[in-house]
């Protein structure tokens, strides 16, 4: 069947427009007048021409040029041609702040006063009225607008006075929730700063979404919504529950070898409970004996939003045991508060205390030994800021956490070391401390993310003890060596790791880890360990649990590499 003539006519017509729409053209442009240039630009075609000099004039309406205009455009073969005038240039001859107060004035950083004989540019305009309408969106007034009133013009220059309508003043009247999230509306609001009967602001209700996101114990599961009625705001938030509680610990039952026909029980036991009933409490206990004579213990606790005050409390109490040299205890209280949605401090007192439980003999001739008995009393800042994608399975974004604290140290005489000895050490000294973490997660692909973490630590003063340094080595720390192997009074390291996800929470692992740690105290040499590890493992989420197992080898000064002192790491998490 042969095609109608009026349709082959339009085909080819439609073929030569989108051929002449494809075609590269040398853009030569030109403005005359006072803002003169020229320039050319190539590989553009005719809508990339278009939009070119649509650019170009806003630029010169921007700074002045009301008038500008493109006078001539020509295309020829493959070269086009246009010429833009600007025309005259207008200024401000007076901007009035009209109904506006001086203090919202200079909240707005924005004098109008200052637009006297400068360009009229409404860039620079609209920036204030954002700035206005920004401040008033956050005092109740998610309804004003701003608009410039009485404006006359002489010759090339304007006045005009700014106007502000406030619009009806608007409260915060509830939240709804819908989900299975377990929420005390009182205190899920004072965090999110939407308080029934405050005035609406507009940066409450944006920035709950990335704290809500950051809430590891909750899963947004869309943006917060607002609807207004009779002068009240009720914001709409869609959360579910996580299971990201965490239970899980292994029990040994080992032959006693100092004593006969005994066991020896060692193990680990870890629990950690996420807003238990709604509130944001946290509870957190963590045990771990891997000989016979060595045990670590900590116990934490956070209450939020104590007696509504919108401040965090949170305590933690901290023992170890090492072998039968020293044990020590460690308690701290801190007060935290929420300064912005990512910006989280906390200000704390830290008091430790450590005492030797087996005395080396010591004549008044020898030096002290290295761990000695002391007590410790500081006051510290804690800053945490993150910006994450999720603040229990992030895939993007980073995350800072830096301490530091300065106090008192006073070295006791133990009875069994000859009191003379001790005048050789400082028994009272200020002695600071410094800790810092970076962690960077950022996707590569939907499968792989990459994973990067940085820490250091820092411990000063004229009298530091071996059983006061920190301790460094293990799964969370330096993979491929002991835990608590390490001392060190200075330390840097890196952790990296490329993830393969497999499935959403699930993945394979490789990692290095690679640091430099410093031994310098009293009655030690001064030491520098450059370490090195490396390996492999898996992170596999199941229906209740989680499964990790890494395998991993290092070299320090006291550990060689190789299989035979390669390490094991693995566990099981049961979440609910």
């Amino acid at each position: 069947m042969k095609r109608p003539i009026i349709t082959s006519l339009i085909l080819l017509m439609w073929s030569w427009v989108s051929v002449q729409a494809q075609q590269g053209y040398e853009l030569q442009y030109e403005i005359t007048g006072e803002h003169h240039r020229k320039g050319t630009k190539e590989g553009l075609d005719t809508l990339g021409v278009q939009h070119f000099l649509q650019g170009e004039l806003k630029e010169l309406w921007s700074e002045g040029y009301l008038m500008a205009e493109v006078v001539d455009l020509t295309y020829h073969d493959s070269v086009a041609k246009a010429t833009i005038t600007t025309r005259d240039k207008f200024r401000w001859m007076e901007l009035r702040r009209g109904n506006l107060s001086e203090s919202l004035v200079r909240r707005a950083g924005g004098d109008p006063r200052d637009f006297r004989g400068q360009p009229v540019s409404y860039k620079k305009v609209a920036r204030l009225f954002e700035k206005l309408l920004g401040i008033q969106e956050n005092q109740g007034y998610p309804f004003a607008a701003v608009r410039l009133d009485s404006i006359t013009q002489e010759g090339n220059g304007f006045q005009a006075n700014i106007w502000l309508e406030k619009g009806p003043f608007i409260q915060f009247d509830s939240l709804k929730i819908s989900g299975n999230a377990r929420v005390k509306k009182v205190i899920l609001g004072r965090k999110l700063g939407i308080v029934p009967g405050e005035p609406f602001s507009q940066k409450a209700v944006e920035s709950a979404f990335q704290l809500l996101k950051e809430m590891p114990y909750y899963e947004v599961m869309e943006p917060p919504r607002v609807s207004f009625q009779n002068s009240e705001a009720t914001v709409y938030l869609s959360l579910q529950n996580r299971k990201v509680n965490a239970l899980d610990g292994i029990i040994g039952l080992l032959p006693n070898e100092a004593e006969a026909n005994k066991l020896m029980v060692t193990g680990q036991f870890d629990l950690a409970i996420y807003n238990p009933v709604g509130r944001g409490r946290q509870y957190g206990l963590h045990w771990q004996r891997l000989t016979q004579y060595s045990q670590n213990l900590e116990v934490s606790a956070v209450e939020p939003q104590l007696f509504g005050t919108g401040i965090d409390v949170n305590a933690s109490f901290f023992l170890l045991k090492e072998d039968t040299t020293f044990v020590n205890r460690d308690f701290r209280l801190g007060f935290g508060y929420q300064v912005r949605p990512r910006l989280y401090l906390d200000v704390f007192s830290k008091w430790k205390a450590g005492d030797l439980l087996s005395v080396p003999e010591v004549n008044a001739a020898e030096e002290l030994p290295a761990e000695l008995d002391f007590r410790y009393h500081s006051y510290g800042l804690r800053l945490h800021y993150q910006q994450l994608d999720d603040g229990y399975q992030p895939k993007n974004g980073w995350r800072l956490i830096m301490e530091g604290g300065v106090g008192n140290k006073k070295i006791l005489q133990n009875t069994g070391i000859p009191e003379g000895v001790y005048e050789e050490v400082d028994t009272e000294a200020i002695q600071t401390f410094g800790t810092m973490s970076l962690e960077e997660y950022w996707r590569v692909s939907n499968r792989l993310v990459g994973f990067l973490r940085l820490r250091g630590g820092l411990l000063l003063g004229d009298n530091i003890l071996k059983n006061d340094m920190y301790r460094l080595g293990g799964l969370r720390t330096l993979r491929g060596f002991n835990e608590n192997f390490f001392f060190a009074n200075r330390y840097v390291y890196a952790n990296f790791e490329p993830r393969f996800y497999f499935e959403e929470n699930s993945y394979f692992l490789l990692f290095t880890d690679v640091g430099a740690l410093e031994q310098s105290g009293w009655a030690l040499p001064d030491q520098l360990d450059k370490i090195i590890s490396f390996g492999a493992g898996l992170n596999l989420r199941t229906g209740n649990g989680e499964f990790r197992f890494l395998y991993g080898m290092g070299r320090s000064n006291e550990q060689e590499i190789g299989v035979n002192y390669a390490k094991i790491h693995f566990g099981y998490i049961g979440r609910f």
